[in-house]
């Protein structure tokens, strides 16, 4: 049995990790941190967690966190991980950063360029592993520094893992057109998440220059063992939670067995997703005649895939959805925790209990 620390808990990662691990069968102890709400109690913040043991735990410092968890899981705003990260290090214990703190490895130019900050202590990011699990469920096992991936590049990657990886999709033109839920934009309040100003509106944003551009292109060159070109075009949706990406690619020549004809050639395109991840517990690649949609993962773990073609029969398109607070965040991060403790993958997340 663990114990775990959550630095940044009140905030919607923070409060869908409590969630997630308060019904986790190896986790007996949660420690629950945030400096803007030290004293409170959790349930005043979050009712759905009244009437439960935990709902009257009192919010502690970092540092009464820290000590005595096993496991800590910082969920704070990037640039403030290396310290709980090195803490952690030094006292033997498993730190996962949901932040982008963790998420380039080495690369401190590409991180200072899109985020305005240097490392501070580039030795931990060298000892960091990227905690997408299809993709380094291996490394990420004898991690004891995890970055945990971002909710679009994760609904992103896992859209082209497969055709990346077997070499079905051309390496340029990659077109990824993503919605998201609101919660991606954090707790704290802005005016572009003002209610009147995101309903019944699907808003693009920060066209060009988003910062999860980088980790989705490092990722998906690691798959494709050479650099990608893509696009990524972030939009905001009218709804709590999820993200839907919808995903074009040109098919690469003499890929999918050589068949010919939209239908052939979409079935084939399925077949080799499904035959990918067969065994991966958390995806799913839907039947013909399905569209991965945020409803059918909400409050889950999964990452639902489906696979088209355009009627010119050489564009793919792959729609895949996910519950941006779970499989982006919270969830993939107790997945992360359950690969590197040597868990059941699917402890704590197989089945998750009401949210917020």
């Amino acid at each position: 049995m663990f114990t775990c620390g959550i630095i940044g808990a009140t905030g919607y990662a923070g409060a869908e990790l409590t969630r997630i691990l308060l019904s986790h069968p190896d986790v007996k102890e949660l420690r629950l941190s945030s400096s803007s709400q030290a004293g409170e109690k959790m349930k005043k913040l979050y009712p759905n967690l009244a009437g439960r043991a935990l709902g009257e735990t009192e919010l502690v410092d970092q540092e009464r966190a820290i000590e005595g968890s096993d496991v800590v899981f910082a969920a704070l705003p990037h640039g403030l991980a290396e310290g709980i990260a090195a803490a952690c290090f030094e006292a033997g214990k498993l730190f996962i950063d949901i932040s982008a703190d963790f998420r380039f490895g080495t690369d401190e130019a590409t991180f200072a360029a899109w985020y305005g900050k240097r490392y501070a202590r580039p030795e931990l990011h060298a000892l960091s592993v990227y905690g997408l699990p299809e993709l380094n469920r291996s490394a990420i096992a004898k991690a004891r520094i995890i970055g945990n991936p971002g909710c679009y590049p994760t609904c992103a990657e896992l859209g082209l893992f497969p055709a990346l990886r077997l070499g079905i999709a051309e390496r340029e033109g990659i077109v990824i057109d993503a919605k998201s839920g609101v919660t991606g934009a954090g707790r704290e309040p802005t005016k572009s998440t003002h209610y009147p100003e995101i309903a019944d509106s699907i808003v693009p944003y920060k066209i060009g220059q988003h910062r999860h551009t980088p980790e989705i292109a490092a990722a998906l060159a690691v798959m494709a063992g050479a650099p990608v070109g893509m696009v990524f075009t972030p939009q905001l949706a009218p709804m709590g939670r999820g993200i839907v990406s919808t995903i074009y690619f040109k098919v690469a020549a003499g890929t999918l067995g050589g068949t010919s004809g939209r239908e052939a050639r979409s079935a084939a395109l399925r077949e080799a997703y499904a035959e990918f991840y067969k065994d991966e517990p958390f995806v799913r690649v839907l039947p013909e005649g399905s569209v991965a949609t945020n409803k059918d993962v909400r409050l889950s773990n999964y990452c639902d895939v489906s696979l088209h073609m355009a009627h010119d029969g050489r564009t793919a398109v792959v729609v895949s959805a996910i519950d941006n607070m779970v499989k982006g965040a919270a969830g993939q991060a107790v997945q992360n925790m359950n690969i590197a403790l040597g868990l059941d993958e699917r402890a704590g997340i197989s089945m998750l209990p009401p949210a917020f």
